[in-house]
């Protein structure tokens, strides 16, 4: 019997590489995505002088969005089929998805 291949929660890595803690996450749960989105692009801000690395932030907020998408999809789901199906597109258009936006395959067991 082949053991089916399970997902590590993408808050798990971050934890294992000492980037996130149980205290941070609990701060985080407080607030809405568009409060967290508005919370980091003023972090960014305030350390380049209000210039965002150069970015064209409204036209890449597509691009933002479609990686942690990705990367939800992928820590959540039992397999890359069934990501593919939870965010609505085909198989092979969610291994092109995870190839243009450089998804790592290590948070999955």
């Amino acid at each position: 019997m082949s053991k089916k291949k399970t997902s590590k929660s993408f808050i798990n890595v971050l934890k294992e590489e000492n980037k996130i803690s149980d205290d941070i996450l609990v701060g985080i749960n407080k607030f809405s995505l568009e409060d967290l989105i508005a919370i980091k692009l003023e972090l960014c801000a305030n350390n380049t002088n209000n210039r965002l690395f150069g970015l064209d932030i409204w036209r890449k907020t597509n691009y933002v969005v479609k990686d942690a998408l990705l990367k939800f999809s992928i820590s959540t789901t039992k397999s890359k089929k069934d990501a593919a199906r939870f965010l609505g597109i085909n198989y092979q258009e969610f291994n092109k998805a995870c190839r243009k936006f450089k998804i790592r395959e290590s948070f999955n067991d």
